[in-house]
């Protein structure tokens, strides 16, 4: 694994990133909206496989992400103080998010901590993250995706990749008020606009 190359997607002067939804102007839901969506662009993404069994996989993810690695299905763990999270998204796969621009660092980080076998790939170019928050955002969730995203099924720190309209997304719930959608960037324009129309009847304040 040592002669893999790594690339730095931030290398290159003068290139002008753009988020997804660059071209959309938002929408105000005035004063007490029941739904708010935001889109938090240009984070970093981390595919990482493994065999979860492993130690050195363990202490090489504790080490450097400041985290244990996610052993339960669906499980989410966060590292507040670096804005970082990992994601279990099958026995040997997880997710892994990372502050914008710190993504290249920390690749290297973890190629340098692994040993054995193992595979990490940077998506950070192909994805998008929106936040749903708001008093009627799980009403919202209900209207979209078919899993059940009642509290009782889906507690604080449950992730589950699952289809979201006539599309697929991780949706994730970090926090008590807070939904967020992993969204692939070829589908965001059309989640943006769904959320948008099944957004309509609560008010909808979206800033993106």
């Amino acid at each position: 694994m040592s002669n893999v190359a790594v690339f730095d997607q931030y290398a290159g002067a003068g290139v002008v990133a753009e988020s997804p939804l660059s071209h959309v102007s938002g929408k105000k839901g005035g004063e007490s909206p029941g739904v708010i969506l935001r889109e938090k662009a240009f984070l970093g993404y981390l595919t990482l496989r493994g065999n979860a069994s492993d130690p050195a996989l363990c202490e090489a993810v504790q080490q450097v992400l400041g985290m244990t690695l996610p052993l339960e299905p669906l499980a989410l763990h966060q590292n507040a103080e670096k804005g970082s999270s990992i994601q279990w998204i099958a026995p040997d796969e997880w997710l892994i998010l990372l502050p914008g621009g710190s993504e290249y660092e920390t690749e290297q980080a973890l190629r340098a901590a692994f040993s054995g076998h193992f595979a990490l790939v940077n998506i950070s170019g192909g994805q998008t993250l929106l936040t749903l928050t708001g008093p009627a955002a799980r009403d919202v969730l209900h209207k979209s995706t078919g899993y059940d995203v009642h509290p009782r099924n889906f507690p604080v720190g449950k992730g589950v990749t699952t289809t979201f309209a006539k599309a697929t997304a991780v949706i994730r719930r970090p926090s008590e008020d807070v939904w967020e959608l992993v969204i692939r960037r070829s589908f965001a324009d059309y989640c943006y606009r769904w959320l948008v129309d099944a957004s309509q009847e609560f008010g909808l304040d979206a800033e993106i």
